[in-house]
């Protein structure tokens, strides 16, 4: 697969998590931000929690178990880390999510998953 087609791909998937975050309640306040320590799939917003979630979508579903590890993880933290004066406050509570996606599944929200 090019590099355009997977962008394209990872869009979608990424619009796919969106919607169902919405659906359970979520406000997304932020998409693709990217710090010089990493990025950022979605931020999104319920109440006073703060999730920024890595989005990993998968042809088949059995490879979705393997699609985060500890290495993306940190670099996702560390781009919260950054991020987070930017979208909660004082008394919001900020946490590490993942969407696992594959074709014909519905979205895995893994949630709280990085404890730095």
């Amino acid at each position: 697969m090019n590099r355009a087609a997977a962008e394209a791909r990872g869009r979608r998937a990424e619009r796919r998590a969106a919607w169902w975050l919405r659906l359970h309640g979520w406000r997304i306040v932020g998409r693709r931000l990217r710090v010089p320590v990493g990025e950022v799939d979605l931020v999104a917003r319920r109440g006073r929690t703060i999730a920024f979630v890595e989005v990993k979508w998968r042809d088949r579903a059995e490879d979705l178990d393997h699609a985060i590890d500890e290495y993306r993880l940190r670099r996702v933290a560390a781009a919260a880390e950054m991020l987070s004066p930017r979208f909660a406050r004082a008394a919001d509570s900020i946490r590490i999510d993942v969407m696992l996606l594959a074709p014909g599944r519905l979205p895995r929200h893994l949630v709280h998953v990085w404890q730095p």
